[in-house]
């Protein structure tokens, strides 16, 4: 049973001061002007991305202070890499695994304020939290201005009028527990008595007096809502609010986080938390180019905005950057370029799949032989490799905001002179989209491809270059234009031709995309797929796609049973309970028993015999674009990694960190 908390704040409802917002009033630096800290919480791969957003909020007098997530190990290398270079920034010596909506948040949150309280040389006036997804709207001089002018006042957002809908929707009156990175929903609560419950957006601005009382005050109402939000979903978007509405600083919120949120809600709330949460949540879009506007025409005050993802659109990055800065140097190397590791030595290849290990060698033989056949020295023998170890280092490249392949960091010993040199080879897969030949009359379709990890909610599948093994469960995505309702059959097609399922999609006349995962027994057969749209079975499209053999299982060579058991088809040789066989001579796909036995005999292979059918098929749906070393080589024909502008050792000054400039900021 909750025990009644005592209600500091005398005010019946949310206080919500009055801040005026004027564009010109934030131009004009104040005579004593407020000191940030700036409390990163971040997790993931996106290092540049990282690097960008700190450049834009980096200035001396402020103070950083950043923790990153407990199992994102290459990101906290790298910070702990460029923090060293500047006395105002510090990583937690400690780090917890955040989770959406887990109660490890707000820890974090309190620890980190808890930390900064007694670092007693760093002067900071405000607690501002970001992620790597978030960047700034306007400068740095304007959020200070801005803040100075109200520097006893907390900006937090609140949800609205209706908390009785918010408790519910928010599942506060349902008691969680965090175990094992879930959320577990245990039962039903009362909320506690006497209080006022809010909530709303867990991105917040507080300042020191309210961080203080938050930290260190010992009087029921923070230590009975700390003891409340240890068992609560989303304590951090809560927490917060519900004690300075209910605490002697109620009178200095704000009703304004100070951001620009992207949200979405029609894409954004689709429980894509499940597997880590016993509820449904939203989360918000990423902007894109044509949001820009967004950040301009505001009547309230807003200083930054959120989410962004490289990956998904670095133009809007690039927008916002000239907005701010103004623009890079003609020249200026890499601006349209992104990379983002995926894969880093240190972390081991404990930490790959089967499938991307087997397939990273793969690519890595692949531009030893693109070496081998394109770098001739006149009779030299100095450019033949053979490959040594696994890879190094993978990353995912970009090119004015699309995906242009895989770049693969590998060792390979130099046969002429018997050394070991270290190079990088950039592989991009090819079109395999397809319209049908002749054309049908049917225009809608505009794009059709297969992968997993799709994202509803940014139309993407997150495994960029969808590499697949024989276990995984491909999705069907395709995108349409608008036009009238129509059906379409798809169909999918194994290597050897065996109809693996069939299904039709109703389009709605206003249909952007549709997804569908069959429910295909597994494992899938090794090879080039294809799927097969047709209108009143007449062909409009086909992609392909390829599932690979392995040749490692459990991060080992495969052995022959394994190999055996993997590579040879679903183990009823059906792919779903209904066959489709009447259905190849309609379409002209005739099963030949000679593919039948290759497939069989393939299915056997290992060792160096496997990775030949493995690479043949590679080859055939990716192509090895070029090839660097990354230091010393033979080869006098090898070109240097960092004077190349596709290879993750090129310059990229955008995400680039250097000295300090007289104005305060980065170079």
């Amino acid at each position: 049973m909750p025990e009644k908390v005592t209600r500091f704040c005398p005010l019946e409802g949310k206080a919500n001061k009055n801040v005026q917002w004027d564009e010109d009033s934030v131009e004009y630096m104040p005579a004593n002007p407020v000191r940030i800290a700036f409390v990163l919480v971040i997790h993931g791969r996106a290092s540049r991305q990282l690097q960008r957003m700190f450049k834009a909020i980096y200035h001396k007098d402020h103070f950083y202070y950043v923790h990153v997530d407990k199992r994102s190990n290459y990101l906290h290398r790298q910070v702990l890499q460029f923090a060293r270079q500047y006395s105002n920034v510090r990583v937690t010596p400690w780090r917890m695994a955040t989770i959406w909506g887990g109660a490890s948040l707000l820890s974090t949150y309190l620890q980190s304020m808890r930390d900064l309280l007694e670092m007693t040389d760093w002067p900071w006036d405000f607690f501002i939290n970001l992620s790597a997804a978030d960047y700034p709207i306007r400068t740095n001089d304007q959020l200070v201005a801005f803040l100075s002018r109200y520097r006893d006042m907390n900006f937090l957002k609140s949800h609205g009028r209706d908390n009785a809908r918010f408790i519910r929707k928010q599942g506060l009156d349902r008691l969680f527990l965090e175990c094992d990175a879930h959320m577990w929903r245990l039962g039903d609560r009362r909320i506690p008595e006497g209080i006022a419950v809010d909530g709303g957006s867990d991105w917040f601005l507080l300042n020191r007096k309210f961080v203080e009382y938050v930290t260190f005050s010992t009087d029921d109402l923070v230590t009975k809502m700390k003891q409340f939000y240890a068992y609560t979903l989303l304590p951090a978007e809560s927490f917060f609010h519900t004690v300075l509405e209910n605490s002697p600083h109620c009178d200095t919120m704000v009703d304004n986080n100070l951001r620009v949120t992207n949200w979405n809600r029609k894409l954004g709330c689709r429980c894509q938390y499940k597997h880590i949460v016993d509820w449904c949540g939203c989360s918000p879009n990423d902007f894109k180019p044509q949001d820009f506007h967004r950040f301009q025409q505001t009547a309230r005050p807003t200083f930054f905005a959120r989410k962004f993802e490289a990956v998904v659109n670095q133009e809007i990055i690039g927008q916002l950057d000239y907005y701010l800065y103004g623009n890079y140097p003609a020249g200026t190397p890499g601006l349209r370029s992104y990379w983002e590791n995926v894969y880093d030595e240190p972390d081991g290849v404990n930490s790959l799949s089967d499938v991307m290990l087997t397939l990273y060698h793969s690519f890595a033989r692949l531009g030893l032989r693109r070496a081998e056949s394109s770098l001739h020295t006149d009779g030299e023998n100095s450019c033949r490799y053979y490959p040594m170890g696994h890879p190094a280092s993978v990353h995912l490249y970009f090119l004015a905001d699309r995906f242009q392949g895989f770049l693969i960091k590998h060792h390979a010993t130099n046969l002429a002179v018997s050394k070991l040199e270290t190079l990088e080879t950039w592989v991009m897969p090819k079109k395999v989209f397809k319209i049908a030949s002749p054309p049908s009359d049917f225009g809608r379709l505009q794009f059709s491809e297969v992968g997993t990890d799709w994202d509803a909610k940014e139309r993407l599948f997150r495994n960029f270059g969808g590499l697949l093994g024989p276990m995984d469960e491909p999705v069907g995505m395709q995108k349409w234009g608008k036009g009238p309702n129509v059906t379409v059959t798809v169909i999918w097609v194994d290597p050897v031709n065996v109809i693996a399922a069939t299904y039709d999609i109703l389009i709605e006349s206003t249909a952007e995309f549709t997804h569908y995962k069959p429910p295909l027994n597994l494992p899938l057969r090794p090879g080039v797929w294809t799927v097969k749209i047709l209108h009143h079975w007449v062909p409009v499209a086909e992609t392909k796609f390829l599932v690979a053999p392995l040749t490692f299982s459990n991060r080992q060579p495969i052995k022959p049973e394994e190999a055996l058991k993997l590579h040879s088809g679903p183990l009823r040789s059906a792919y779903m309970e209904q066959s489709f066989q009447s259905l190849n001579p309609v379409l002209s796909l005739p099963i030949s028993p000679a593919q039948v036995e290759q497939a069989r005999r393939n299915a056997a292979t290992t060792g160096t015999v496997l990775e030949g059918w493995l690479d043949s098929l590679v080859g055939g749906m990716w192509t090895a674009m070029d090839i660097c070393a990354t230091g010393p080589t033979s080869c006098p024909v090898m070109q240097t990694c960092s004077q190349t502008a596709w290879s993750s050792f090129s310059p990229d000054p955008k995400s680039e960190l250097g000295a300090v400039k007289p104005d305060g900021r980065l170079r």
